[in-house]
């Protein structure tokens, strides 16, 4: 059993919102922290990972709501009866305290719907405007390393702090090994995961990618044609990207597909949370969604390993890919963190037209950013900082500052003209106690 994070964040919204959806993949945890919720809350749990309450609430919405009357109630796997949005929404206006007569006698209650889905059913506009401000969303992603260590301190709120002067004069940890770090990404985040034998780990991820990459497909997929033998060849192809720019062209080109069923198939594996495209980061709002070749990041980096066929830390760490499955696992590392930070971040990546680059960009809402980069290094060179150096140019005043992460064990500043730069241990970043077992 794990804390996570969320939790706390989850409590409070059903206290604030009608309805409370967590949405992430399947085996994430999601079910383990409603069914805690609602047993602590006196919540009725219902899943539709039963067939028996599936067919009733599939065959009569409304009728179903309606038969739960007054209770709060947790509905898990909420995405195998879409059917139920308009019935969830008239429960929450009835229940919420407004009626097309007026106001119901009690007013307003809160906590109605605590919702989870495997598949993101509100990513469709037609489904985000039948509850507008009824609704808090919460992404629930597998294990932080945070989480698997039981640490508290939150990774986004640190870089955007940018106090790093207490640990540049503290005595520098032991840092992790090149084994220990490529065992981790290895690991991944899925708690079921942590702490089984290699052997386990690969039947795991075995029956997990058949589950999720083809029959879940199916169910989110209603093309025809065989996408069967595409998905199998995708899955591994996507996995080799992860880290790198989604040119749907080379995408298309490799599985012999068009360029639009590519980017279809992409959307679905999106909807499951397996992976995420990251836009680049634009000053201009309006053009960041239109950009065509954003960044692709798998969400867990031991599903992606598995993909790739890479099962020990010696064939990892000689595998092309390590590097961008590093800066895969940092990525996910902001993204977990985002969810449950006291500060609002948008997350993208940074590539001008000279093709100078920036891992990754961290936006507060009111425009200014971090940037941070990722190297597989233990040593640091002035010329690392060229990427991040070419997004302070093009940010300009909204620019705070950039961090580097790399596997050695100082916290190092440098300059860059006027900008100062910082590049910090991987461990820091993990915000562990130098007491703790590091990537373990």
């Amino acid at each position: 059993m794990y804390t996570r994070h969320l939790l706390p964040l989850v409590r409070d919204m059903l206290g604030e919102f009608r309805i409370v959806y967590v949405p992430g993949p399947r085996q994430s945890g999601k079910t383990t922290l409603v069914r805690g919720i609602a047993a602590e809350s006196g919540m009725r749990y219902l899943t539709f990972d039963d067939p028996a309450v599936r067919a009733a609430a599939a065959g009569d919405p409304h009728g179903f709501v309606r038969s739960l009357g007054d209770e709060a109630v947790v509905l898990d796997e909420f995405q195998d009866v879409p059917g139920l949005v308009p019935a969830i929404k008239e429960a929450s206006d009835l229940r919420g305290g407004v009626s097309p007569d007026g106001p119901v006698p009690g007013g307003p209650r809160k906590g109605l719907f605590l919702l989870t889905g495997s598949a993101d059913l509100f990513r469709s506009a037609r489904a985000q405007e039948a509850l507008p401000g009824h609704m808090a969303r919460l992404e629930l992603l597998p294990l932080s390393l945070a989480e698997i260590h039981g640490t508290r301190r939150n990774l986004v709120d640190y870089l955007l702090a940018g106090d790093f002067s207490g640990q540049s004069r503290s005595s520098p940890a032991v840092p992790p090994t090149r084994g220990q770090i490529a065992n981790r990404i290895l690991l991944g985040g899925y708690p079921e995961v942590q702490g089984m034998s290699p052997r386990a780990r690969r039947i795991w991820f075995r029956s997990y990618t058949e589950g999720r990459f083809f029959r879940d497909f199916e169910t989110l997929y209603t093309a025809r044609g065989d996408h069967h033998s595409r998905i199998r060849a995708l899955a591994p192809f996507l996995a080799g990207l992860s880290g790198n720019l989604l040119r749907y062209a080379s995408l298309a080109n490799a599985l012999e597909l068009n360029d639009k069923l590519a980017k279809s198939y992409v959307e679905v594996l999106e909807l499951m949370f397996l992976i995420r495209r990251v836009p680049s980061y634009r000053k201009n709002l309006a053009r960041r969604m239109a950009v065509r070749m954003p960044k692709l990041h798998f969400l867990d980096t031991g599903l992606a390993c598995h993909l790739l066929g890479l099962r020990n830390e010696d064939r990892l760490l000689t595998s092309p890919h390590y590097g961008a499955l590093l800066e895969t696992l940092v990525y996910t590392e902001l993204a977990k963190h985002a969810e449950w930070a006291e500060e609002e971040v948008g997350l993208y990546h940074f590539r001008d037209k000279r093709k100078r680059e920036a891992d990754i960009v961290a936006e507060r809402p009111d425009g200014r950013i971090v940037g941070v980069e990722v190297k597989a290094s233990a040593t640091v060179r002035r010329e690392d900082f060229n990427g991040l150096a070419a997004l302070a140019e093009f940010a300009g005043a909204g620019f705070e500052r950039g961090v580097l992460f790399y596997t050695g064990a100082h916290v190092l500043p440098f300059h860059r003209g006027d900008v100062r730069f910082h590049a910090l241990p991987l461990h820091a970043g993990r915000c562990a106690s130098s007491r703790e077992k590091r990537f373990s």
